[in-house]
């Protein structure tokens, strides 16, 4: 089935979607555990610190157990000494959350198709450019309404995003690297047709 959706900067012409891309109901929790999902995936889970057997030295009593007046020790390595080791030391860790391709493809749908039902994703034509500037990439974002947004071609432009690149709200993606955290980070997403038939192919 198909359904249609508006197509910005040409007046009175709609465009023919598939409903099973982009005419989903809001999954909530599922787009929830997704995007966590996703944020978590990028965590290094490299921080460690040393414990008491991981720190060099220590491996003589400081001093005879009875007698000095001192209270009793056993290394100057544990954590309770300067230059000793943590007692609950950090450890590398793996913070990635299963979440399978199709929890993944329900999930952006999901998305999509709520972003169209907001009116906050735009389908345009083409978005080119007559040189690389970031005030013609301000003024067409301007025609259309948008001051924070992801644009979202089918390939790399190098016009696109060298003008866009230092406007600080404004971030340019390839169809094929659009992820749902980008989805949900911006007011709103301009997508050409292009860029929306490569997502289309993909959902459908």
């Amino acid at each position: 089935m198909s359904m249609k959706i508006q197509l910005h900067g040409a007046s009175g012409k709609d465009l023919q979607v598939s409903e099973v891309a982009f005419g989903r109901e809001f999954n909530e929790g599922l787009v929830h555990q997704v995007v966590n999902a996703y944020m978590a995936a990028g965590r290094s889970g490299t921080k460690a610190q040393k414990t008491r057997s991981d720190v060099r030295g220590g491996g003589i009593k400081p001093w005879r157990q009875k007698g000095t007046g001192r209270a009793r020790a056993g290394t100057i390595r544990s954590p309770i000494w300067v230059g000793g080791g943590r007692a609950f030391a950090a450890r590398p860790r793996n913070f990635e959350q299963k979440v399978n391709r199709k929890m993944y493809r329900a999930a952006m749908r999901s998305l999509l198709s709520e972003l169209i039902r907001q009116e906050r994703l735009l389908i345009v034509e083409a978005l080119e450019l007559a040189e690389p500037k970031t005030r013609l990439m301000v003024a067409k974002l301007k025609e259309l309404g948008v001051s924070s947004g992801l644009i979202v071609t089918e390939a790399y432009d190098e016009k696109v995003y060298l003008a866009a690149r230092n406007l600080p709200h404004v971030e340019m993606l390839e169809a094929t690297a659009v992820d749902p955290v980008s989805l949900v980070r911006y007011e709103h997403v301009v997508m050409t047709v292009a860029a929306l038939r490569r997502i289309e192919e993909k959902l459908v």
